[in-house]
């Protein structure tokens, strides 16, 4: 009965749209892209409001209207400024399972423009005696809101992943933070804060990268001047830290361009670990590598020449085993950073590279971006294509390093055979982010983008770059208004217990669609929750999942059962957003919890 009045009330919603001009011109033709959907307003008195007072909980105020700009380009997008400042530079962002996000910044360049709750101040600080403003902070989607949070010792440059509780543990960073353990667990009643443990990391851990793994452990990996690995929890067998001597071997003197390693798990349980210009295949049970892979050809592509990667899209089919595939893109030149620290800038990488590490025989397929880029992000889309923002032409990262920002994203269609096609050169933003920006992926298809630090300290005026303390959203294509009609909600997900699901479990999606869609054209995605810092999303990746049938139940509702993925080396468990995806235009992300 509930489903019946639903699909009245949409049948009611789309028979009055049809009568707008508008909808009557959109129905006769096929637009490629959908609207900006934002998420329902919740109670945001415990957070901060736009251009308002830092201090908190002082009242509840009316949200202003966010800016919208952006040029004319082909490729489309849209970007919206959704705070001018939230008083702390996004160097580091965790999307978490409620919708908020977790965002911080370094501890050790003095006061931010965010004052922490009366009483809560460090005594710590390596900059100043006395620091009673914040360095991290809660942003809340749905009320375009935040609150301060306090954390305890520096975080500079750390590394975190998400467990299957939705708790992130996060890990070192510098000073007095480099061998802390820190952990964040959301709630309902807005006094959740960070929580650093006794326990200490074996060694220091300052750029290194996390991996959550399929026994519900985290590696932390590599770091400066750390040639190892170890794991958190530890347990009777790996309770210690393991040498690594890859990581020594790909170490640049003078430059190191092998710092935040790209780091994935891959389907038979080994780890895919990139680093500089090499990769292998790592059997961290028996600290073993197992394969090595072929040199990528042209430019250093690690911190600071820090280009950046993903782990294409993992398509799930019944009977056959998985392709895998990593791309890396952008960097910059050995030498660079050297030469960028006396004020020659050299040209960033334009070029990417592909290799299908399940091949018999892996090579690297090289091809180039428009531009040349260098600590750029690279983000999977709920679509499977691959979007690339923030990032300069030319230098390195580090300090006073880079000019030139590099202002449009650009959007990478990897399923597209032809290499001439497959980039799209976006609307551009007028925000320059540099070093320490980063950007998340948001469950309604935005992508969260803020930060860049890249001098000393909070400057904002007297430096070619400034520190940027704002947060914008940038739109992809498929959120056009204009393809509206294309795009499906989610109405249910059939599981047992609340969205909950067990590996292998075949499950059923309820949608809508407006009138007249072609029944067939879905694909059912789902993607990882990433942990963005310094170019590289830890943790990320989209499962493309098998679908078993479809069926349409009635003018405006359709079902679709879909097979879970099947082990936890493919999906680690834990939550991650279900997208369906009609015609090229995805629905708003659902959670679900794997396990």
């Amino acid at each position: 009965m509930a489903f019946q009045n639903l699909s009245l009330l949409f049948f009611l919603i789309i028979i009055l749209s049809l009568f707008s001009p508008t909808s009557l011109l959109r129905h006769h033709s096929r637009p490629l892209r959908p609207p900006d959907i934002f998420y329902s307003s919740t109670s945001p008195s415990r957070f901060h409001q736009p251009h308002i007072s830092t201090s908190l909980f002082l009242s509840t105020f009316s949200l202003p209207s966010t800016s919208h700009y952006s040029a004319t380009v082909p490729g489309g997008g849209e970007w919206t400024l959704l705070q001018q400042s939230v008083g702390v530079s996004a160097m580091h962002m965790q999307l978490l399972y409620d919708n908020k996000v977790i965002i911080f910044d370094r501890t050790d360049f003095g006061a931010s423009n965010l004052t922490l709750p009366a009483g809560k101040c460090r005594y710590n600080d390596e900059a100043i005696s006395e620091d009673c403003t914040a360095h991290s902070l809660l942003y809340d989607i749905a009320s375009n809101a935040y609150r301060p949070l306090s954390v305890q010792t520096d975080v500079w440059c750390s590394s975190g992943a998400v467990n299957s509780d939705g708790t992130l543990i996060q890990t070192g960073g510098y000073h007095a933070g480099d061998h802390k353990i820190r952990l964040f667990t959301t709630c309902n009643d807005d006094q959740c804060d960070w929580i650093e443990l006794a326990q200490n990391l074996t060694v220091q851990r300052w750029y290194a990268t996390d991996q959550f793994l399929p026994d519900g452990r985290v590696i932390i990996l590599g770091g400066r001047r750390a040639f190892s690995y170890e794991f958190f929890p530890k347990n009777s067998i790996n309770n210690s830290v393991f040498y690594f001597p890859f990581l020594k071997e790909t170490t640049d003197p003078k430059e190191e361009n092998n710092l935040y390693p790209f780091l994935y798990l891959l389907p038979d349980g080994n780890l895919f670990v990139f680093a500089n210009q090499r990769s292998v295949a790592l059997d961290y049970k028996n600290n073993k590598i197992v394969k090595e892979f072929p040199a990528i050809p042209g430019e250093k592509r690690s911190y600071p020449a820090t280009g950046s990667s993903v782990m294409l899209p993992l398509k799930l089919g019944y009977g056959f085993p998985v392709e895998v595939e990593v791309m890396v893109c952008g960097g910059a030149k050995g030498g660079a950073y050297v030469k960028a620290a006396r004020g020659l800038y050299m040209a960033a990488s334009k070029s990417c590279g592909r290799i299908r590490v399940t091949d018999r025989d892996p090579k690297w397929e090289m091809e180039d971006m428009p531009m040349g880029r260098v600590m750029l992000d690279m983000l999977l889309l709920p679509t499977g294509d691959v979007i690339i923002l923030n990032g300069a032409a030319r230098g390195t990262a580090g300090w006073e390093c880079a000019v030139d920002p590099v202002l449009n994203p650009v959007l990478y269609y990897p399923n597209v055979l032809d290499p001439s096609r497959r980039f799209s050169v976006l609307n551009p933003t007028t925000i320059a982010r540099l070093y320490h920006s980063t950007t998340i992926l948001l469950p309604d298809g935005r992508v969260l983008v803020g930060g860049s630090n890249p001098h000393v300290r909070y400057n904002f005026t007297g430096v070619k770059y400034p520190t940027e303390l704002s947060l914008e959203a940038f739109s992809p294509p498929y959120m056009a208004s204009e393809h509206a009609h294309l795009r499906p909600s989610i109405l249910s997900i059939e599981t047992p217990n609340n969205n909950l699901i067990s590996y292998g479990q075949q499950f059923a999606i309820t949608l809508s669609l407006g009138l007249y869609q072609p029944a067939g054209e879905y694909i059912v995605t789902m993607a990882a929750p990433s942990f963005t810092t310094h170019s590289f999303a830890m943790n990320q990746r989209l499962l493309v999942l098998h679908i078993v049938d479809q069926q349409q139940l009635s003018a405006f509702g359709y079902k679709i059962n879909v097979q879970a993925p099947p082990i936890a080396n493919i999906a680690p468990p834990g939550y991650y957003m279900l997208f369906v995806v009609h015609q090229g235009i995805p629905s708003h992300g659902v959670w679900i919890k794997i396990k």
